[in-house]
């Protein structure tokens, strides 16, 4: 797909720093057998847009036997987007959905009134060296959809608009950007893309969308002649024209952002909702248990243990 006209030759650039609201340092959070990189939620900021968790996985290297182990565990109010740069996740859920994720692809499970998935790393993958790199992000939903019926969609990577030029190649995951528009069926407004930049090459930043932020995976990018390495995020003041340019050796970083929700989320655990008392229901109901007639299932296939409610 050619690139569109309305991003070349020219971008926008910040005239000054104040056009970067907020710059977030993940906390690492050790999982045991990995890291993550955990941008949001920060104590700078809930949510960019209607994203309210973005954890970085990996890079992570395993051996033979070993990988990753994320036993079913429930989650409500919110879709998750699954997006791999390296390695393969196995994803389960109580609707029976039973889906390898591969880069470049999408899996998208929308939580609504209550869901349970598990990721593992597959049999095949546990039998011989292996990697893992990518970004997990939640969603929120908007309040006339957190109580609709759960549901999971995966997507090719060939079903993902491509825009390629200048030394820019983007991967439009979700939402719309530069004209396109992602097959994912998203609730709200929103967009979320994966750039790489070779060395000078600049992009703006969507100019359609309320709030918009985005975060360095790979290499390096000035923004109003201020360098960023990997591992930040910057959100930056609605409505401001602003590019980020790659140097040295180029950067790969995600873009994100869109409409704010019509209010604050609650967030405790895998839950995320509008009320707290959505969360206190989500936690009794997982405390008991109820498999066969309660809030949860277990996922199909994969039944056999699941994760605990934590004490606080």
């Amino acid at each position: 797909m050619s690139w569109n006209p309305s991003l070349a030759p020219m971008c926008p650039d910040a005239t000054n720093m104040d056009a970067i609201e907020t710059v977030i340092v993940p906390r690492t959070r050790d999982l045991g057998s990995f890291e993550v990189r955990r941008a949001l939620p920060a104590p700078e900021r809930q949510m960019v847009g209607p994203f309210i968790f973005f954890d970085q996985a990996g890079p992570a290297e395993f051996v033979t036997n070993q990988g990753i182990d994320v036993r079913p565990h429930p989650h409500i109010g919110l879709s998750t987007v699954t997006y791999l740069f390296k390695g393969e996740f196995h994803h389960r859920d109580s609707l029976g959905s039973d889906q390898i994720i591969y880069p470049g692809e999408v899996n998208w499970m929308t939580a609504g009134k209550g869901i349970t998935h598990s990721e593992r790393t597959s049999v095949e993958t546990r039998k011989h060296p292996h990697s893992l790199f990518g970004i997990q992000t939640w969603v929120a939903l908007p309040e006339e959809t957190e109580d609709a019926a759960p549901g999971f969609e995966h997507y090719g990577k060939d079903a993902l608009p491509l825009l390629e030029a200048e030394g820019k190649q983007v991967r439009l995951i979700l939402g719309s950007a530069y004209g396109q528009t992602s097959p994912v069926k998203v609730s709200s407004d929103m967009f979320y893309l994966d750039v790489t930049l070779e060395a000078g090459a600049a992009i703006p930043l969507p100019d359609n969308h309320e709030d918009r932020g985005i975060y360095v995976l790979e290499g390096s990018v000035s923004v109003a002649g201020t360098l960023f390495e990997a591992g930040r995020m910057m959100v930056f003041r609605p409505g401001d024209k602003v590019a980020v340019k790659a140097v040295d050796r180029g950067a790969r970083l995600m873009m994100l952002g869109g409409s704010t929700l019509s209010g604050p989320r609650y967030i405790w655990w895998n839950f995320v909702a509008s009320s707290q008392e959505k969360i206190e229901a989500a936690k009794e109901a997982w405390r008991r248990g109820d498999w066969q007639s309660g809030m949860f299932q277990l996922p199909v296939g994969d039944d056999q243990e699941f994760a605990r409610l934590p004490d606080s």
